[in-house]
């Protein structure tokens, strides 16, 4: 017996399969992909599958899209911890301390080293105060932020290795912070997965990495998206999508 009782109807208090309640001894779970019906197992939701199959692909779409256009509240840089303004999606306008992997806006940075100069005082780190690490033992140091699971010392150490040409190597360290839900990391992926370095070339991946930036708040990711939906003629979802870099501080979209 189905419990369908039709559509945009759905009654989630039982399963959408053989129609068993919730009660104390069963415990429904919602479907895997749409979220919108209820099994009270594996077997049920195999069962009704093929009637559900449709509607289940167009919610679990609208789910996707949902997430999808969500506007982050801040880019995936965030604040400087310093001045609290929002950094800048400029990478050159910021940088990255490498004793505690804290990223200052550049204005912070400057203003700490000229407090620094004029007072003789050693130079230190604008944020943790620890003194300003040397070219020599900033690898080292970095290394060390890896092996604390910190996402932006991989990065770092990622690009040191793609720079290189050791592909795989930066793939591991991309993917690794990407795991931890670096967005930076995310895009960076993209970018492997686009040019086949260290790895396959595989759109889907590519798609996926690229999205997952985006839902984290990477402008670049983005934008990027709305270029790929635009070229597909899909120019709602582009402006959508340009919209939203915008308001993360990317405008590159105003040369359309």
């Amino acid at each position: 017996m189905s419990a369908d009782t039709g559509a945009g109807e759905e009654n989630t208090s039982c399963c959408a399969s053989c129609g068993n309640a919730e009660v104390d001894d069963i415990k429904l779970k919602d479907c895997n992909d749409c979220k919108s019906v209820r099994y009270c197992g594996d077997k049920c939701q195999r069962e009704h599958r093929p009637n559900q199959v449709q509607d289940c692909e167009k919610r679990a779409t609208e789910l996707r899209d949902e997430i999808l256009f969500t506007q982050p509240e801040s880019s995936h840089l965030g604040d400087c911890p310093i001045c609290c303004l929002p950094l800048s999606p400029d990478i050159q306008k910021s940088t990255l301390m490498p004793c505690c992997s804290n990223i200052i806006c550049n204005g912070c940075d400057y203003a700490n080293l000229i407090r620094e100069l004029k007072g003789s005082l050693e130079l230190k780190c604008a944020f943790c105060r620890h003194p300003r690490i040397s070219d020599e033992e900033l690898e080292l140091n970095l290394m060390k932020r890896v092996e604390a699971n910190d996402s932006a010392a991989m990065c770092q150490i990622g690009g040191y290795r793609r720079n290189e040409g050791d592909y795989v190597t930066a793939f591991q360290h991309y993917s690794k912070a990407a795991e931890l839900g670096d967005a930076h990391a995310h895009y960076l992926l993209t970018q492997m997965y686009y040019n086949g370095e260290g790895v396959k070339k595989d759109e889907k991946k590519e798609v996926y990495h690229l999205e997952r930036a985006a839902i984290g708040g990477n402008p670049d990711a983005r934008y990027d998206l709305g270029i790929a939906e635009w070229h597909k003629c899909r120019h709602a979802r582009a402006v959508k999508h340009f919209i939203i870099a915008a308001k993360l501080g990317h405008d590159d979209y105003c040369e359309l």
